[in-house]
């Protein structure tokens, strides 16, 4: 499968998720992202994968996946 998308760094810092999608920084409000996720404690934010193809990211702990095509949609500029 051909990769859709680079997934750089992935981090929290207070309510945001901050990543790199493509070489470009993003800095997303966790309350506008994912619920999940602003409930998540800081252990189950680090457990993610990145999926091969570069489409997703999945968080197996809470059970969260994010479709890499709908952040840049909904928070890229």
């Amino acid at each position: 499968m051909i990769a859709t998308h680079k997934i750089g760094k992935i981090y929290f810092e207070k309510d945001f998720m901050i990543l790199t999608i493509d070489g470009n920084e993003l800095n997303i409000p966790l309350d506008k992202l994912s619920g999940k996720l602003q409930a998540a404690t800081d252990v189950e934010r680090a457990m993610y994968k990145i999926s091969p193809s570069g489409y997703g990211i999945h968080w197996p702990l809470i059970d969260e996946d994010l479709s890499i095509n709908g952040i840049l949609r909904d928070f890229a500029k």
